[in-house]
């Protein structure tokens, strides 16, 4: 059973990810988390330190995600597989926490304090990426991965505004296949 901060902070992040930032109060996650008045405020006394820790509370989820979803890979199609089954589930099945951390990292753009640095979180995927990219002969995997991370924040963008049914593996395999030599 979730604890009560467990129940808290996944209400917050609905929340914000089908209501937006301005949704993201104490009292309204008690309510939507079925809590006593008063419960999220135990847990985070004010605002910024919600916000802060429904920023660790997403990182924490998605690298558990992504941690599951990165497989060894040995060929091209299987890394085109995995990414493309990462952006399906983070347009699709977790759309709304992906939505909420959109938010709240344009939220706290200028406080850096409010927020946990996700770069730890990027960087893990970035490196997996790179080192798979590199196993399967990328000549600049590095490259190669920043270029397929930005291109998978563009279909997540596009998914989650305006083409929430957009293609996915067609971009996906299009910039894996140009950064590997030809076969």
């Amino acid at each position: 059973m979730a604890t009560t901060r467990e129940r808290a902070l996944e209400a917050a992040v609905l929340l914000v990810g089908e209501q937006g930032v301005r949704a993201l109060t104490h009292g309204r996650v008690d309510t939507a988390a079925g809590l006593p008045k008063g419960s999220t405020s135990n847990w985070f006394r004010t605002r910024d330190a919600l916000i802060a820790g429904v920023l660790v509370w997403i990182a924490e989820r998605e690298r558990a995600d992504l941690t599951a979803a990165m497989a060894p890979v040995q060929t091209p199609d299987e890394l085109i597989d995995v990414l493309t089954g990462v952006l399906e589930d983070v347009t699709g099945r977790d759309a709304a926490r992906t939505r909420a951390r959109y938010a709240l990292f344009f939220e706290t753009a200028n406080a850096p304090g409010a927020r946990p640095s996700m770069h730890d979180q990027r960087s893990m995927f970035e490196s997996w990426t790179s080192d798979r990219l590199a196993l399967l002969g990328a000549p600049d995997p590095v490259l190669a991965a920043r270029a397929l991370l930005a291109t998978s924040a563009g279909i997540i963008v596009n998914r989650l505004t305006v083409a929430p049914d957009a293609p996915i593996r067609p971009a996906v395999e299009l910039v894996v296949r140009a950064a590997l030599p030809p076969r």
